[in-house]
């Protein structure tokens, strides 16, 4: 199951970082908040991934060209020319990277992506926010709902949007940012049928959580996947600065990858 992660937004509200390079690509401990994402989707043996790239799109391509050696420990012999590599450290990753353009929106985007994700499941997220999701059971969950999409609905504080749950868990009401505290919203980590195609226009300007998901609501072929654990977006330089000292001090929740969980 190949991994569709949206990073071609302009992150203004970042724009303290955002200004010389794309948002997810701004640090975390000295690594970029897709290098984050990355990780965790490979914990559980997801390692094909599809980038989907816009605003200053060349500074992400050109991370993972240059990953091999920015990683392991090499010797320049500039007078015979040549470069030794003594030690590596790279990622079971296959990476490819779309440029949907810099003014696409998100539904725009994952519409470019489609003949390079082919008539199977995919996984959908954001490249700016990181989870201690369990993304087996989120596939499980996802597989037992028999929906197109299957969202994973997180409760942080109330600046974000709020879906209508019912109990057995399908969403029948999607609104984009509303008002008010303590409920559940959008924490991207999608799972995603390819019939989901069928709802997105071919259209740069088409907002994937605008008609698409509000349609697949509507017709009841949205799926909540409720996480009571952590998620945290990366929207401001609060975010930041709050995510490096979680990572700094060892106590970043989404690391699955260093607890073995």
């Amino acid at each position: 199951m190949k991994v569709v992660i949206l990073a071609g937004g302009l992150g203004t509200r970042l724009s303290e970082e955002t200004k010389l390079i794309p948002k997810p690509m701004v640090e975390i401990g000295g690594k970029p908040i897709l290098w984050h994402i990355m990780k965790i989707y490979s914990y559980y043996g997801f390692n094909d991934f599809i980038i989907l790239t816009g605003y200053k799109s060349h500074i992400i391509k050109d991370y993972f060209v240059n990953y091999y050696q920015r990683y392991s420990d090499i010797t320049v012999d500039m007078i015979n020319n040549s470069v030794e590599i003594h030690r590596t450290q790279t990622e079971p990753w296959k990476v490819t990277m779309l440029y949907t353009g810099e003014n696409t929106m998100t539904g725009g985007r994952i519409k470019k992506a489609q003949k390079y994700i082919g008539n199977e499941p995919f996984l959908l997220t954001y490249g700016d926010g990181v989870s201690d999701v369990n993304i087996t059971s989120l596939i499980n969950a996802h597989k037992n709902s028999n929906k197109i999409v299957t969202m994973t609905a997180v409760q942080p504080s109330g600046r974000f949007g709020a879906l209508i749950i019912k109990d057995d868990n399908i969403i029948t009401s999607f609104k984009e940012k509303p008002k008010g505290d303590e409920s559940w919203i959008n924490g991207g980590f999608f799972v995603c049928e390819p019939q989901v195609f069928d709802y997105i226009n071919d259209d740069d300007s088409t907002i994937f959580e605008r008609a698409p998901l509000e349609k697949l609501a509507e017709n009841h072929q949205l799926n909540a996947y409720k996480h009571s654990g952590f998620w945290r977006a990366m929207d401001t330089l609060k975010d930041k600065n709050d995510l490096t000292e979680m990572w700094q001090t060892d106590t970043a929740p989404w690391a699955v990858w260093n607890k073995g969980i």
